[in-house]
């Protein structure tokens, strides 16, 4: 009964999803050259960034419960693992942690964490059901984990290029997922952007933002920031991007996963590009 509960209570954070958005924060303070001048406030802000994923993921599970026992009733709280209460607590411990971590850290840094603080608990209860804006912050939140990391070792525009790209293409994945998840919004009453405007105009919207953010990936290669070896991993990771907006008219489910794995792969291609910077 107790290992049940410990599991459900790791599984409300998603732990994949958290210690990825951690990684992120690191990637952000390693191409804002932080790893070696600055390697606590970057590990801080790791840390911070997995307890403050966690909290978010824990806190929208709380206020979710209803619509998820239609959509995914193998999450923790559907299923009895956690109760609602419990969980909604255990969001405000790592939420406390996460302040906590962040408050040590430059002033930019506090103030993109108090923000995104207030867009994780915000979300749910305030933006969710509003057409395009849950999705505007959702895509916020998810590039600004590598502004964050930038910010945290005191150079927040060395991951400004990398927040855009992340942000734009965070948002085509959250329309994705609100098509695949379209039925339990609209038991629940949810204006989700694809029930305000349909599934199909939704997608093409989402796809639109993905070429956007594909078309200026190469930025960074061409203002000189990185070379070759930055575009020989952000040119298949675009490929994959577009063929899983593609995929994602007939099947968003796997078209939100190759998107994913897209995603991370173009995060890959700044990781290579610094590398390739410090190793000339």
């Amino acid at each position: 009964m107790v290992t049940a509960a410990l599991r459900g209570y790791l599984e409300l954070t998603r732990p994949v999803n958290s210690v990825a958005a951690g990684l992120l924060t690191l990637i952000g303070g390693f191409v804002a050259g932080g790893l070696t001048t600055a390697p606590r406030p970057l590990l801080v802000a790791v840390v911070a960034t997995w307890l403050a994923t966690g909290a978010g993921n824990a806190i929208n599970d709380y206020f979710d419960r209803d619509i998820d026992a239609i959509n995914n009733p193998e999450r923790p709280i559907p299923r009895g693992a956690v109760e609602p209460r419990s969980a909604l607590w255990f969001s405000v411990l790592l939420f406390l942690g996460a302040i906590a971590l962040a408050l040590s850290l430059p002033r930019v840094a506090i103030l993109i964490a108090a923000v995104n603080l207030v867009g994780l608990v915000a979300y749910t209860e305030v933006f969710k059901g509003t057409p395009g804006a849950g999705n505007a912050l959702v895509a916020y939140l998810g590039g600004s984990t590598f502004l964050f990391g930038a910010a945290a070792v005191n150079n927040v525009l060395a991951g400004v290029v990398l927040f855009l790209l992340a942000a734009l293409s965070t948002f085509s994945r959250e329309v994705i997922k609100d098509v695949e998840d379209v039925a339990g919004d609209r038991e629940e009453g949810l204006v989700t952007l694809p029930v305000a405007i349909g599934e199909r105009r939704a997608l093409v919207l989402g796809a639109a933002v993905l070429v956007v953010a594909v078309l200026a990936s190469p930025v960074p290669y061409l203002t000189g920031l990185f070379g070759l070896p930055y575009l020989a991993v952000v040119v298949p990771a675009d490929l994959v991007m577009l063929g899983a907006a593609w995929r994602s008219f007939t099947d968003p489910r796997t078209g939100q996963t190759w998107l994913k794995y897209g995603m991370f792969l173009a995060a890959a291609a700044f990781v290579v590009g610094r590398v390739s910077v410090l190793a000339a």
